[in-house]
C-alpha cells in the first residue's frame, strides 16, 4: 500500500482509505463484529486513513471506530471526521450547522467518542449557507492552533467557497463523489483542487453497489437510502444497469472484477485523489484493494472516459432535497 501527502501540507495517507459509514447507517442493518474485523483487516493490508461523521449512526460510528483502534499506536492511522449535519431521533435531516460554537461543540463531543486527544482532518459535511465558510473554517483553525485538530478538509463543496475558505487556512483534500459514472468534478471543482494544491477523497467510487455485478438480484432492505436515491428506483436502475456493459467486458477481458476494476480507474485518474472503499465487510474490501494490483495503460483510461461521459448516468446521485445542499453542484 503506498502512501502520499493529502494536498500541500496534509498528512501522509495510504493511497485507498475506508470509509466507515455503512458500519453505522445509510445501508441496513449491518454486523458489529464484522465491522471491526474489516477496520482490523484494513490497518493489516496498509490503509491508515479512515473516515467517519459524527452524525453517522448519531455517534455510532465513531464509537465503533475507537473501538477497533483500541490499542493501536496513534500515530499509525488517521481520522478524518466530518460534522454539521442535523438530525432529529427519528434520522430525519434538519440542515447543516457552520457556526463557530457549533464547529467546536462537536468536536468536543467527538473526540470523547472517538477516545483521541486530536482529529486528524475535521471538517464541514456541507456548506451552511447561514455562515461563511471564512467563519466556519476559521473556526476550526482555532482548534489547529489549539492541537485538538492537525489538518482541515471540505466536502462537497464548489470552486468558490474552495478557494474562499483556502485564503483562511490551507486545505488538505476536498471530500466529494467521484465514479465513472459520477464524474461532475472534472469540469470546475477537481481543476480548482489542482491549482490549490487540494486533493480529492473520492467516495462514491463504486457508486454505492452498482458496480456489484450481483446487484440486479439484491432487494433494497429497510433503513437503505438507495430506496430514495433516483439512481437505483425503476426505469433509472435498469438504464444505469445497462451502462455498466463495457465495465463487464473490459474486467472479463482483464479477469478482474468490475468493483476492482472501477477502482483502478479512479486510481489512475492522478496522484492526488484517494478512494474511498465503503466496504463493511472483509472480503469486499479484501476483493476491493487487488484494484491496487490493476495497471491501466493511458489507452485503457481513454477507453473508460469514452464509454462513461460525464452526464450518462440516469438520475441525480441524490434525491432532491438533498442535492439542494451541495454547493459542489454550482461548478
Amino acid at each position: 500500500m503506498n502512501k502520499n501527502t493529502l494536498g500541500k501540507s496534509g498528512p501522509k495517507s495510504s493511497v485507498i482509505g475506508l470509509g466507515c459509514m455503512g458500519m453505522s447507517d445509510f445501508y441496513g442493518p449491518s454486523d458489529r463484529n464484522e465491522s471491526i474485523a474489516t477496520v482490523k483487516y484494513a490497518i493489516e493490508a496498509g490503509i491508515n486513513l479512515f473516515d467517519t461523521g459524527d452524525f453517522y449512526g448519531m455517534g455510532h460510528n465513531e464509537l465503533l471506530l475507537a473501538e477497533a483502534l483500541k490499542g493501536l499506536a496513534r500515530d499509525k492511522y488517521l481520522l478524518s471526521v466530518k460534522f454539521g449535519a442535523q438530525r432529529d431521533p427519528s434520522g430525519g435531516w434538519h440542515g447543516f450547522d457552520g457556526r463557530p460554537a457549533a464547529v467546536k461543540t462537536s468536536l468536543a463531543y467527538t473526540l470523547k467518542r472517538l477516545n483521541t486527544d486530536y482529529i486528524d482532518i475535521y471538517r464541514p459535511a456541507r456548506l451552511d449557507p447561514t455562515v461563511p465558510i471564512e467563519d466556519t473554517v476559521g473556526a476550526i483553525s482555532d482548534m489547529v492552533k489549539a492541537g485538538y485538530v492537525r489538518h482541515i478538509g471540505l466536502s462537497e463543496m464548489g470552486s468558490d467557497t474552495i478557494r474562499r475558505a483556502s485564503n483562511v487556512h490551507p486545505i488538505s483534500d476536498l471530500q466529494i463523489e467521484y465514479s465513472l459514472i459520477s464524474r461532475g468534478i472534472e469540469d470546475t471543482v477537481l481543476k480548482t483542487c489542482r491549482e490549490l494544491g487540494v486533493s480529492v477523497t473520492a467516495y462514491g467510487v463504486l457508486s454505492r453497489g452498482l458496480f456489484d455485478p450481483a446487484w440486479a438480484d439484491k432487494k433494497i432492505t429497510e433503513g437503505d437510502f438507495r430506496s430514495r436515491s433516483p439512481r437505483f428506483l425503476g426505469e433509472n436502475l435498469q438504464k444505469n444497469l445497462a451502462t455498466l456493459e463495457p465495465l463487464r467486458l473490459m474486467a472479463l477481458e482483464r479477469q478482474v472484477s468490475i468493483p476492482q476494476l472501477a477502482i483502478a480507474w479512479v486510481l489512475g485518474k492522478g496522484a492526488d485523489i484517494f478512494p474511498l472503499i465503503g466496504s463493511r465487510r472483509v472480503a469486499t474490501l479484501k476483493d476491493s484493494l487487488k484494484a491496487l494490483e490493476v495497471k491501466l495503460t493511458p489507452a485503457d483510461l481513454k477507453t473508460l472516459d469514452a464509454a462513461f461521459p460525464s452526464g450518462i448516468a440516469a438520475g441525480t446521485r441524490y434525491a432532491e432535497p438533498m442535492m439542494s445542499h451541495l454547493d459542489s453542484e454550482r461548478g
